[in-house]
């Protein structure tokens, strides 16, 4: 029989991206969690792991025992936890994947925030626009804007489909004036995610519910939402941009909404963690309070101005 201990092992190897560093953190020799590994791969007949000197890679029928196993190892040490601590508060670190360009739209002040709201939880944000390996990398969560593909690991989706709106800076408007309708753009400069020809097609609903296209184009585009953003800031054309990185700067008055009647729907905002179906409380309490701080950054109202188109 599959000894059950051996099992609870193989998560936090997983957990913790090698023999040596689950073998530290678990008080074990690292020759002994090696050798029960390698007992539990005959036990099943298979193997969970490759095995080099950089690091440890799930085979695909490890990745799937994992899947399997993990939620249920976790529940029994947060349950154990939970007791002999009497529920005590979130606390431990916390690691978080999230695009390079993430505190340029999220307020570090609701970080600190949620900091002083659970002062034994520590955040370590690791900020790339490369996918994250959540296992190698030892990530706790990772969010991510658009569609999940299949991964493997679990998702969670914070915000349902959004609304991605036009706008442009008071100063582009006073220049170049407003378009009057959708067509209108054709004759603006708007700034567009990369493309090598220069242009761009948008599609978005009219105040009808019919989709309308529109061919654009302009002197500046990026690959980024957030150059996006700062070229329309600098008065370099007309942007679409979702409600989470435009609404502030519209409040502000540094942007304006342009055709707030066509919108353009995309998916939302979602949260992946590795094949845990019972989390750590620190990790679940911050994607908790993450979903709560998207959707205000969502719902808040731009302030009516006179400059509104």
């Amino acid at each position: 029989m599959v000894d059950l201990n051996d099992i609870a092992l193989f998560v936090q190897v997983v957990r913790y991206g090698s023999f040596a560093e689950a073998a530290r953190r678990l008080g074990l020799p690292a020759n002994t969690v090696s050798r029960r590994i390698q007992q539990l791969e005959a036990q099943l007949d298979t193997r969970l792991m490759q095995r080099s000197t950089r690091k440890l890679t799930l085979t695909n029928a490890g990745q799937v025992f994992h899947e399997r196993c993990a939620g249920p190892v976790d529940g029994l040490v947060e349950a154990s936890q939970a007791l002999a601590s009497g529920g005590q508060a979130p606390s431990g670190l916390v690691r978080v994947a999230a695009p390079a360009d993430f505190f340029e739209f999220f307020p570090m002040a609701w970080i600190a925030e949620f900091l002083a709201a659970y002062p034994q939880v520590r955040l370590d944000f690791v900020l790339s626009d490369a996918r994250a390996d959540l296992i190698a990398e030892q990530i706790d969560i990772a969010f991510r804007g658009g569609q999940l593909p299949d991964s493997g690991y679990i998702g969670r989706q914070l915000l349902g489909e959004r609304s991605d709106g036009l706008v442009a800076s008071p100063a582009y408007l006073a220049a170049r004036g407003a378009p009057g309708s959708l067509q209108d753009l054709a004759n603006h400069d708007c700034v567009t995610a990369g493309h090598v020809s220069g242009h761009a097609s948008w599609r978005l609903v009219g105040p009808d519910g019919t989709e309308e296209e529109v061919q654009v184009s302009g002197r500046f585009s990026g690959n980024t939402a957030q150059a996006l953003r700062k070229a329309a800031l600098a008065g370099l054309g007309i942007a679409l941009l979702p409600p989470s990185m435009a609404t502030l700067d519209v409040q502000a008055g540094l942007l304006v909404p342009v055709l707030p009647a066509y919108q353009q729907t995309s998916h939302g905002h979602s949260v992946l963690y590795p094949s845990r179906r019972h989390l750590p409380t620190a990790v679940s309490a911050f994607i908790e309070w993450m979903k709560e701080k998207l959707e205000v950054l969502e719902t808040l109202e731009p302030t009516p101005s006179n400059s509104e188109i």
